[in-house]
């Protein structure tokens, strides 16, 4: 056919011919002729979170759930892939991956993956590996984007560590539109940001797991502070709480999250704020009693050690649920009320005196002689039987309270003891894998 006779191309039908094969290509499509096609689609594929109606279904293969914790399942070279229902938007831009098992190390270098791709993705591909997609081995600190051969931009991660994934949605303005800036995160701290074309129904939050044990805890709700270079859990309550070791907080949850595997193994959670009269009782519902239900809920001294159940070291009492004893400020318990388990809520609170002010530490320490202070010693302390001597009623130290325990709203039982200087702060103890519990600081007022 004579050339001459052809019509010649519009700029938008070169456009759409670029851009079908740079998607066939798995190639990016060049800025300067994809911007008129991606102004228009890019911007109407970011606007939003889809409504529950329209959330697509998550995808999954070769993994083991159990609730947010995912494992390995598949056969050694397939890999083990999950793409979320809904696309990251500017209201949800950011989602992390706590490597509850990190995998073994050797050659070739396999590890955790976290990334974003298109939610029909192939679920035998890394995210990454392949067109459409991004991702971040945790193993090396590559960043893979559309090829299985990737550059270091970020450290190693391990055993522990949070590894982030998100959009800055804020970024995505004018000639940069046809572009998306991803960045990723290490531990709440940014590590590196890049940039990808978006493919057609915006970016899904995936990950892969390559091997046995590899394991990890999906974390959807969260969001991206870039001012204060943290990402917080959305209403997740990290306010009111003085100190977390060997415990993530998720919402109202604790998790334990430490090794389970002997006593200086124990979780802690200590809230930010001691009992008082206005708020005198909190409780804890067991979601999952883990491997043991090594589980204890009680008050304990602001500095109280952090790998030490609580009632096991002096200025602490507490209600432990695998033995249901009561531990007060020594190794050995008493007996006191029943066991618990899974679905039972354990509670504890004060009863004070009816002439009995809160002072603060501040106040205290002005004071003088107001509120003498409870003797104890900071060092990690045997569970002789002297730290019994503490919570004897003739020994005068600190304001003389009643300390009582729930379960399931009924009282099983109360103990006279006397108030460490600074008052007691409800604290809550684990020690085995896989335990969760829900928490209400504030469930009565008084």
């Amino acid at each position: 056919m004579d050339h001459r006779l052809i019509q010649p191309a519009s700029r938008d039908q070169i456009v759409a011919i670029i851009r079908q094969r740079a998607e066939r290509a798995n190639r990016d499509i060049p800025v300067h002729l994809g911007q008129a096609v991606f102004d228009r689609d890019i911007r109407a594929q970011l606007q939003a979170a889809l409504p529950p109606e329209e959330e697509l279904k998550p995808r999954l293969e070769r993994l083991i759930q159990t609730e947010n914790n995912f494992k390995y399942a598949g056969d050694k070279g397939s890999p083990g892939t999950f793409i979320a229902g809904i696309p990251l938007s500017p209201e949800k831009p950011y989602f992390e991956l706590e490597l509850v098992n990190a995998g073994n190390s050797g050659v070739p270098v396999c590890g955790p993956i976290i990334g974003l791709c298109s939610h029909k993705y192939p679920l035998d591909l890394l995210p990454g590996w392949s067109g459409e997609s991004i991702g971040l081995n945790t193993a090396d600190g590559k960043i893979y984007k559309g090829r299985p051969r990737g550059q270091v931009n970020g450290g190693k991660f391990m055993t522990g560590d949070r590894v982030g994934c998100g959009v800055k949605f804020e970024n995505i303005s004018g000639l940069n539109v046809s572009l998306i800036p991803v960045f990723f995160t290490k531990n709440g701290k940014e590590i590196c940001t890049t940039f990808m074309p978006c493919p057609p129904g915006g970016l899904f939050p995936a990950f892969g797991l390559q091997k046995e044990p590899e394991e990890v805890r999906l974390m959807m709700d969260l969001v991206w502070n870039p001012e204060d270079d943290v990402a917080m859990s959305i209403d997740s309550g990290e306010e009111e709480w003085h100190r977390l070791h060997d415990i993530r907080l998720n919402g109202q949850l604790l998790e334990y999250v430490g090794r389970g595997k002997s006593l200086i193994d124990v979780g802690l959670a200590q809230a930010k704020t001691p009992l008082c009269t206005r708020s005198h009782y909190f409780e804890i519902e067991i979601i999952d009693p883990g491997s043991n239900c090594y589980i204890a809920i009680g008050l304990a001294r602001k500095d109280y050690p952090k790998n030490r159940h609580p009632g096991w070291n002096k200025g602490s009492i507490a209600y432990h649920a695998d033995d249901g004893k009561v531990f007060m400020g020594s190794g050995v318990g008493d007996p006191f009320g029943p066991r618990c388990n899974k679905g039972d809520i354990m509670g504890c609170g004060v009863l004070f005196p009816r002439d009995y002010e809160f002072r603060s530490d501040s106040e205290e320490e002005e004071e003088g002689e107001s509120l003498q202070e409870v003797v104890y010693s900071l060092g990690e302390e045997t569970d002789s039987g002297d730290e019994d001597d503490y919570w004897q009623p003739n020994n005068k130290q600190g304001e003389k309270i009643q300390v009582f325990f729930t379960r399931n709203g009924k009282v099983i039982g109360k103990k006279d003891v006397f108030l460490p200087k600074g008052g007691f702060y409800p604290t809550v103890g684990m020690m085995s894998s896989q335990e969760k519990v829900r928490v209400e600081l504030r469930p009565l007022s008084g």
